[in-house]
């Protein structure tokens, strides 16, 4: 048995598959805490995990976050994105990582493998020189030779143009980042750490082993990923439902349905119904379709009446919803697409900021959907997308390619296989 801590931004999209690997991983007889947000402690202890609460670190409301970081009041786009980096993920590093050598003080552990996003895990893992590994529920997807520089939603382009262009956004891409790395410096030096070398892209990620949500599959063509790099599917492929889930009471409409089920969620972050939930409603209304929304538990109440042919739900339980499903509409997070693309589902995907436009270029590319190529798409355009993904089979081909390959990866079990792999090897000096 080996003693492990694992950490977790407090959103449901890090923290519940986070909680998913500590479940297996607390199966196989393994001594596991985890540090996150107060409000996912019933989550950790349901996976038989211990949790270890943000203490220094401002334990945050992930359904409001301007009352801890008021910068991000009625930020969206670019402005979140940068607003989210600087004040909620670097700013809060030192706090995280101070949090997690007072427990290692407290209970020394055998790994520490943790959630990319929660910095402080680079942080104390160089403090303490212990083994450390990145469990990543976001999209791993390194710079690379081909591949365009990310942020941008930009598919590959090939010959001296596309090259060029590569170069030349590149360089703007950089340039972009080089004060959230300046950032980053000053969270280590408050972490009583000197500077280090690493780039905007590799800051966030042990160099050892990094356990990624997804597959090689999504990726653009590439022969070029760091063999540290190791992806397992969906990390809550074999996990249990989540404590309390039922069935809404309209299941039965979605039961017997004789038109298509389309799925449409807006995720957990950007919860204005605007952006796309009410559009999608509008462009579907008249459709022959049964339209089922996930609202999430931060979305206000929708404004009635809602069309005759909508159902509507905080929460739907996704291995009862998919297999149903004939389409997905989604805002483009990285969780719902695996579990989407696992049971086959073809996608709609408006992404409109943080890693969400990536993920929609490359859905589209695959030929898994239809990019919308915007975070808040007119009704027409929603209509005109789920049209021609249901029309088409050759998206659902597609979608059932890239979800045989996400089935095969293991999931949860392959997580735990590799976090055990590692934590049979070697600590390297300076790691």
């Amino acid at each position: 048995m080996a003693s492990v801590m694992m950490t977790a931004m407090p959103f449901a999209g890090h923290a519940l598959p986070l909680c998913a690997v500590a479940a297996e991983l607390v199966r196989r007889g393994h001594d596991v805490r985890v540090h996150t947000g107060r409000q996912y402690a019933r989550t950790v202890e349901a996976a038989g995990a211990r949790p270890v609460p943000w203490q220094r670190a401002p334990d945050l409301d992930e359904r409001d976050l301007a009352a801890t970081f008021p910068r991000m009041r009625e930020r969206k786009g670019f402005r979140q994105v940068l607003v989210n980096l600087e004040d909620l993920f670097l700013g809060t590093a030192p706090a995280q990582a101070a949090d997690l050598l007072a427990a290692y003080d407290d209970e020394p552990w055998d790994l520490l493998a943790g959630d990319p996003m929660a910095l402080g895990t680079r942080l104390a893992a160089e403090r303490l020189g212990c083994r450390w590994a990145t469990v990543s529920p976001i999209a791993v997807w390194p710079p690379g030779k081909g591949i365009p520089p990310t942020g941008l939603g930009l598919t590959p382009a090939r010959g001296p143009v596309g090259a060029a262009r590569d170069a030349v956004l590149g360089a703007a891409v950089a340039a972009g980042t080089r004060p959230l790395v300046r950032r980053y410096r000053r969270a280590r030096a408050a972490a009583g750490l000197p500077p280090d070398r690493e780039s905007f892209a590799t800051l966030w990620f042990s160099p050892r082993l990094v356990v990624a949500a997804g597959s090689p599959a999504l990726d653009y063509p590439r022969a070029d990923l760091p063999p540290h790099v190791r992806f397992v599917g969906d990390l809550t492929a074999g996990s249990a439902a989540p404590a309390g889930a039922v069935l809404p009471a309209w299941w039965d409409d979605v039961a017997r349905a004789e038109v298509p089920v389309v799925h449409v969620t807006q995720g957990t972050a950007n919860v204005d119904p605007r952006d796309l939930i009410l559009p999608a409603l509008e462009a579907l209304a008249d459709q022959e379709v049964l339209v089922v929304v996930g609202t999430g538990h931060r979305t206000p109440p929708l404004p009635g009446p809602l069309p005759a042919n909508a159902r509507v739900a905080s929460m739907v339980p996704y291995p009862a919803l998919l297999p149903r499903t004939a389409a997905m509409i989604t805002n483009g997070g990285y969780g719902g697409v695996l579990q989407a693309l696992r049971h086959d589902v073809p996608l709609v995907v408006a992404g409109g900021d943080l890693d969400k436009p990536e993920i929609a270029a490359r859905v589209a590319w695959h030929g898994a959907g239809v990019d919308l190529r915007t975070g808040t798409p007119r009704p027409a355009a929603v209509a005109a997308a789920c049209r021609r993904v249901l029309a088409d089979p050759g998206f659902r081909a597609a979608a059932a390619r890239l979800g045989a390959d996400l089935r095969s990866r293991g999931g949860t079990r392959t997580a735990a296989d590799l976090l055990e792999e590692h934590l049979r090897t070697p600590v390297p000096r300076g790691e």
